[in-house]
């Protein structure tokens, strides 16, 4: 199928037309029903003003406006895809308005992720359906956390989203996918739009409603990203979301394996994520940001590359950053403070 780019782009420009109109209108009504992050609420929250927590209606809003406008045809799997991100999104307001507890957010992101995959939206990497299942669910529900988690800086988690969509439409317009594809761009159109207010110093959070909304929304375009209709062999491909979605991955990962050596709640509010740890070494918290975004590139460019390589060399290459991911890690946490 061949994918009318000129949709995609309209797609961007009318969703970052809407997150930038949208966005002063939505910290007014977040300051209404009393959606602020406060300063020192938390250990990490350094910032010095009460700050509205719109992520979540920006994406929400903006987004679901430009789909309507978009002449899509709702397949069940869009469905479910737009289902899983409206209930995520709706616990993470709650969330943000009543701080809840660790399992009530558990429980929304395995909500959302049951109604993912079941219009048909999983993994399809082993024989066995229930391993599938599995496998399906935690990474639904791991990528949720892994952008609550690194949304530890004004525009940090919100770029980061913006290239892994750019990454995503490229890659499902390659394997003619376009619902996948548009859903990308008005992804990418949200962060470019909503970027002038979330930037440091930021008139408005993501908010977990925010943050989790765009982690669950990639995550589900990286397993309902199909490579075989573009003639990809699976060997070369799977890593494919890993790599796209890699710098969120690993700052989820240190972060975990921090705090259980520490006996330390993996939930619990601290300095201990990739961004912090830059900082303590010294770089400007931009130039920290920047350092994440353009790793994330770089992975990103390196999972095209792999595209067209052979299944050994595609394999290797993944291998081989998996192993400097592991490298950097017992050095981050060889070097942080206990």
């Amino acid at each position: 199928m061949i994918i009318n780019l000129s949709i995609l782009f309209w797609a961007i420009l009318l969703s970052a037309t809407l997150a930038l109109f949208l966005s002063p209108g939505l910290i007014w009504f977040s300051n209404l029903l009393g959606l602020v992050d406060k300063p020192g609420s938390a250990q990490h929250k350094l910032h010095r003003s009460e700050t509205p927590m719109a992520g979540g209606f920006v994406i929400l809003i903006g987004g679901g406006l430009t789909l309507l406008l978009l002449p899509l045809e709702i397949s069940s799997e869009l469905f479910g895809i737009l289902g899983g991100v409206f209930i995520v999104t709706l616990f993470g307001l709650l969330d943000d308005r009543v701080n809840l507890s660790p399992v009530y957010k558990l429980l929304g992101q395995f909500l959302a992720a049951g109604f993912v995959v079941y219009f048909g939206v999983q993994v399809h990497i082993t024989r066995l359906i229930w391993l599938d299942l599995v496998i399906s669910f935690l990474w639904l529900v791991g990528l949720t956390n892994a952008f609550n988690f690194v949304d530890s800086m004004d525009g940090l988690a919100l770029g980061l989203a913006g290239i892994a969509a750019a990454f995503f439409m490229l890659v499902n317009i390659d394997s003619s996918q376009p619902n996948l594809a548009a859903l990308s761009a008005v992804l990418l159109g949200i962060t470019i739009g909503s970027f002038l207010l979330a930037s440091p110093p930021a008139k408005m959070f993501l908010g977990d409603s925010g943050s989790q909304a765009l982690g669950i929304s990639l995550a589900s375009i990286g397993i309902a990203y199909t490579p075989g209709a573009a003639g990809l062999p699976q060997g070369v491909s799977w890593f494919t979301p890993i790599l796209v979605l890699g710098v969120p991955i690993f700052d989820m990962i240190l972060v975990i394996v921090s705090r259980l050596r520490r006996g330390q709640p993996i939930y619990m509010a601290a300095t201990d994520h990739l961004y912090h740890r830059l900082t303590m070494f010294g770089l400007h918290p931009n130039r920290a940001v920047s350092l994440m975004q353009i790793m994330a590139i770089l992975m990103s460019l390196t999972a095209f590359v792999a595209l067209s390589a052979s299944v050994p060399v595609a394999n290797a290459l993944f291998g081989s950053i998996v192993f400097a991911g592991i490298l950097v890690l017992l050095y981050l946490e060889r070097r942080y403070p206990r």
